[in-house]
């Protein structure tokens, strides 16, 4: 199985391309989702104070790979050729996954100024309520490892300039390519 996985800072784009490659027919798994369900789990709000403590709490008691790790959990006996993995945050994450399947890392990029639109406009319960909220969540993100994924991406494809459609067109492609190359 290969696991095209994704990385990027938040509000770069990574679940636009993640959805354009599920939409390709490929299996899509959402890191941020095993976080979202720890916080309701605990009875938090889901929102961005508590989702990023929950998201530190674990990979402190667990490891920096604790989320890859409960991702695994859900590909035991999978069948598909191809699942991708949206929202790695550590290159420990994308040795968690390679230890069991062939990974292939693809980081998506965009601005500050973007991100920080692209995260307000979609209006989630962990968007920033403010720039300096914005600013804290790439400090905690950064400090999970988040920065040394996306340096060891095998590719990156910039969000700066593009329409959803054409960086979803752009990441299958990709993973298309990496699919035939066996590389």
């Amino acid at each position: 199985m290969l696991i095209a996985a994704i990385t990027g800072m938040p509000g770069a784009g990574k679940s636009t391309a993640a959805r354009a490659l599920e939409a390709h027919g490929f299996r899509r798994i959402v890191m941020g989702d095993v976080i979202r369900e720890e916080t309701k789990r605990r009875g938090l709000p889901v929102d961005e104070k508590n989702t990023g403590k929950v998201m530190l709490e674990l990979r402190e008691k667990y490891g920096p790979g604790a989320v890859a790790e409960v991702c695994l959990r859900s590909l035991k006996g999978a069948k598909e050729d191809v699942v991708v993995v949206d929202g790695i945050r550590s290159y420990s994450e994308v040795e968690a996954f390679g230890r069991e399947h062939r990974v292939k890392l693809m980081a998506v990029t965009a601005s500050r100024d973007r991100r920080f639109k692209f995260l307000t406009e979609r209006a989630r319960s962990d968007a920033p309520t403010s720039r300096k909220s914005f600013d804290e969540r790439d400090t905690r993100e950064l400090s999970v490892g988040v920065g040394g994924a996306i340096a060891l991406a095998d590719e990156t494809l910039s969000n700066e300039r593009s329409t959803a459609d054409e960086l979803g067109r752009r990441a299958i492609e990709l993973v298309e390519w990496w699919v035939s190359t066996d590389v």
